[in-house]
């Protein structure tokens, strides 16, 4: 089953401290689970903020989404996205026995 992560990237409004793309979250499904559980986040995420007066969502693709959340002082824009695990360096073969 192929492993997921949806990243939360900051791309407006958000003070340079927190400009780091956040996990916000892992699991294993199908396509269309990862891409159900995108919308979910898309439809949740609320970066730290006390209160988000308006959401608006952009769909860009199947895997990614562009949020804008309207807070009491200002707008952010936040890019979510889904990404599927293809390498794991510490992952072991699965066509190889197990010692």
């Amino acid at each position: 089953m192929p492993r997921w992560i949806v990243l939360a990237v900051p791309v407006a409004g958000v003070a340079e401290i927190d400009r780091e793309a956040r996990t916000v979250a892992e699991f294993e499904g199908s396509t269309e689970e990862a891409e159900a559980a995108l919308l979910q986040a898309a439809n949740a995420y609320e970066h730290s903020f006390w209160k988000v007066r308006r959401r608006e969502i952009f769909k860009c693709s199947s895997r990614s989404y562009f949020i804008r959340l309207q807070g009491r002082l200002a707008t952010y824009g936040f890019l979510i996205q889904l990404a599927e695990l293809v390498h794991d360096s510490d992952a072991k073969p699965k066509d190889q026995p197990f010692d």
